[in-house]
């Protein structure tokens, strides 16, 4: 049950993000991929991830090692999100995704406690 929880909310944020960078409702999301020294090509294939891991970690509810896949995965996204924000010096930048490698960790947990 408490995959169940976390992996939705994780799944609603991502899906948000995901969104966003498809969209092509990405000013802002331009402008941070600007200042991080990174090319606005990278706005569609990061936004697939992201609505990749929404999908893991969904279809974990019914299949739950996918579930736990899409979690890991989606923590290494987030890691290599801090990772960015770090090397471009934007330290305040990389709390939000650094908040989110926490929170991205639950699902895995919960899902193998749940084996």
């Amino acid at each position: 049950m408490a995959y169940v929880v976390v992996a939705a909310l994780l799944a609603a944020l991502l899906a948000f993000s995901a969104k966003v960078k498809l969209a092509g409702d990405t000013e802002a999301a331009a402008s941070t991929m600007s200042r991080l020294g990174l090319p606005n090509t990278w706005l569609r294939p990061l936004g697939l991830v992201e609505a990749a891991g929404a999908l893991g970690l969904l279809a974990g509810i019914a299949y739950l090692p996918l579930g736990i896949a899409a979690g890991v995965g989606v923590v290494l996204f987030f890691i290599g999100a801090v990772t960015i924000h770090l090397r471009a010096g934007d330290r305040k930048g990389a709390a939000s995704p650094g908040v989110l490698v926490l929170i991205a960790v639950l699902p895995a947990l919960f899902g193998l406690a749940a084996l």
